[in-house]
């Protein structure tokens, strides 16, 4: 094959695309996506309204729940599960959804949570709720990370 003949095949979709030339700018590749262009969030992340679906879930979950191991395993998904699809549901462009949710017994011991990640302070962000009742206690984050 002559180096500079066109590429074009099943492995290359076909585009009969030229390697020796300029290769073409995102819009003209993706003329149906403008926002490939954007260089930060063209909304932000709904803090207020995440905070707001932790709390419905997290309470309806677990306010008469009783600590058990197995049973609290499958809560704990469960709630990351709906969490998740809820913010899901707000339609926030760009963002990456993660859901943490940690359930343990409530006696007279203590724990600490804490994560790491790369961030950018400017467009990344989380929501946090702490939950108890009688026997249990609850922390559901989310972590809300703009994918550029």
């Amino acid at each position: 094959m002559d180096a500079g003949a066109a590429i074009s095949g099943p492995l290359s979709g076909g585009s009969g695309y030229d390697c020796t030339s300029k290769p073409p700018s995102a819009r003209q590749v993706f003329p149906h996506q403008p926002e490939l262009c954007l260089t930060g969030p063209s909304k932000r992340f709904p803090g207020a309204a995440v905070d707001e679906i932790l709390r419905d879930v997290v309470e309806s979950y677990l306010r008469e729940q009783r600590y058990e191991p197995a049973q609290c395993r499958e809560v704990a998904k469960d709630i990351a599960e709906m969490v998740k699809a809820r913010v899901k549901d707000l339609v926030i462009p760009r963002y990456k959804i993660v859901v943490v949710t940690h359930i343990g017994q409530l006696d007279e011991q203590s724990m600490q949570i804490g994560s790491r990640c790369l961030w950018d302070p400017v467009s990344d962000t989380f929501s946090s709720y702490v939950f108890k009742n009688t026997s249990l206690f609850a922390v559901a984050n989310v972590y809300g990370v703009y994918f550029e």
